[in-house]
């Protein structure tokens, strides 16, 4: 518990580490989750790109929100946010993204996928979080939401 920083925040040392734990595993899929994103955004290719490219964009700024929002809340609670970028090579639960992939709607498919892992994480732990620290679970309910939506969007690109 040393690892905790002071703060006047009531809850328990043990309710704020594991709050802690749980948004940092989500700030390292989020932040893979961007850079898988922002790669597709620059390498994408067909009859669809600019068009691709755009929400590719677009995703990877709704990413970057989510993730500063995940991690304030780790601070808030008295956490270090976030890992080393080669740290987070090893701890994501995301796949590696494939660099090869470029085809419009094998990248969309991609990640969709991804996007798929880590709404579905969020969702998860809006329940792991709502007993013990209800303000950790409302803001997973505002990720879920969000990533929900932007999976949506890829989604709606797929034919099946």
């Amino acid at each position: 518990m040393a690892d905790l920083k002071h703060t006047r925040n009531n809850l328990s040392d043990q309710v704020k580490l594991h709050m802690i734990e749980l948004l940092n595993k989500h700030v390292t899929d989020l932040t893979d989750l961007f850079v898988q994103t922002k790669l597709a955004h620059w390498n994408v290719r067909g009859p669809h790109f600019i068009a691709y490219h755009e929400l590719f964009d677009e995703l990877a700024g709704h990413l970057l929100e989510l993730t500063d929002t995940v991690a304030e809340r780790v601070t808030a609670l008295g956490g270090t946010a976030g890992l080393p970028v080669q740290s987070i090579a090893t701890q994501t639960s995301l796949p590696k993204w494939e660099l090869q992939l470029s085809q419009d709607e094998k990248v969309i498919r991609a990640l969709a996928d991804r996007w798929a892992v880590v709404a579905n994480s969020a969702r998860e732990a809006v329940v792991a979080s709502a007993d013990e620290d209800p303000d950790t679970s409302d803001l997973f309910t505002e990720v879920s939401r969000q990533l929900d939506k932007d999976l949506w969007f890829l989604e709606a690109h797929l034919s099946d």
